[in-house]
């Protein structure tokens, strides 16, 4: 069997790349005031995670990278530090904007232009950094999002920004920041010193500690931001495992902020339906509260649904 070696692939210094996102657009919860939006069940939503947190019940965030992407990191670490969310979850793109920002102070490539020289992605540091402490983690058999951190903390002065990332705050303040990874769709998985074993391992790892806080959801809420594949379908997994054990999780609230809207999305609908097909609809709103609480989606930007969920709850 004959495979490519990667070995032979050319990567580049960051510092030499044009980033659309920068630190210097990103979002202030102290700052910016929370655009208009009056939408009552959102309201309702609130009142559930009040009351999820004051019986001490978790709150999971599951993230699209465009909500890193957005400008809305400083938000996410707010939300943590009032004791709002308990639990982040992202896939392999949130962590590596998340990541590139703190060293960086940029992240999000021109992907139309460099993928025509195959220059896309091949960033050395953000690659050889993120491999090294992954492999490094799997060896101590940690998982994916404090691997990340450790990394970040053990060579601080590479990580100029680190105050504003998400995955090494939660580090910081003991809240699991989990990384949900299909191998292939990220470009660390390019570098010459790629690991997917380690790689596999330590995002299992995280896999487990996402079953361990789904498995105390009961009177919990899950929230999922612009995650379309990996979030509903890490949550839907997560919660067969926690109730093939015994552990009871039917009075959870759950909600999908997404731009897509979905008309009466708690109707039945049939294969014909394109929006049958649309994940998070099954697998976050509507399967997984069929026996108890309640699911939402609302049709909004993460400009707007995250700076009003900070307004609203504190």
């Amino acid at each position: 069997m004959n495979y490519i070696d990667f070995s032979k692939t050319k990567t580049y210094p960051a510092a030499k790349r044009t980033n659309l996102v920068t630190l210097e657009n990103m979002a202030c919860p102290e700052r910016d005031k929370a655009p208009a939006w009056d939408c009552p069940e959102f309201d309702e939503l609130i009142e559930r995670i009040r009351a999820a947190r004051k019986n001490e019940r978790p709150v999971i965030m599951s993230l699209g990278a465009h909500v890193i992407k957005n400008g809305l990191s400083r938000y996410l670490i707010a939300l943590m530090q009032g004791g709002f969310i308990t639990h982040i979850a992202s896939n392999g793109a949130g962590s590596i904007h998340d990541f590139e920002l703190c060293y960086l102070g940029g992240t999000s490539e021109d992907v139309g232009a460099a993928i025509e020289d195959g220059s896309f992605g091949m960033w050395e540091e953000t690659g050889r950094w993120m491999n090294e402490a992954l492999i490094a983690g799997a060896a101590d058999n940690i998982g994916y999002g404090a691997a990340l951190a450790r990394h970040i903390e053990a060579y601080s002065e590479r990580f100029p920004y680190k105050d504003d990332c998400v995955l090494y705050q939660a580090y910081k303040m003991e809240i699991s920041a989990t990384y949900h990874i299909a191998i292939g769709t990220d470009i660390i998985h390019q570098h010459p010193i790629v690991d997917f074993a380690a790689i596999g391992k330590t995002s299992g790892e995280d896999f487990k500690l996402l079953c361990q806080s789904v498995s105390q959801m009961d009177g919990g809420v899950f929230l999922n931001f612009g995650s379309g594949v990996i979030g509903p379908e890490i949550f839907l997994k997560a919660l067969s495992i926690v109730r093939n054990q015994g552990y009871q999780t039917y009075n959870i609230a759950t909600a999908n902020f997404d731009l897509r809207d979905l008309g009466d999305y708690r109707a039945q609908i049939g294969y014909e339906d394109p929006d049958y097909y649309y994940r998070p609809r099954k697998n976050i709103v509507n399967r997984p509260t069929a026996m108890g609480g309640k699911g939402w989606h609302f049709a909004v930007d993460h400009k707007v649904s995250i700076p009003n969920l900070y307004k609203r709850l504190t």
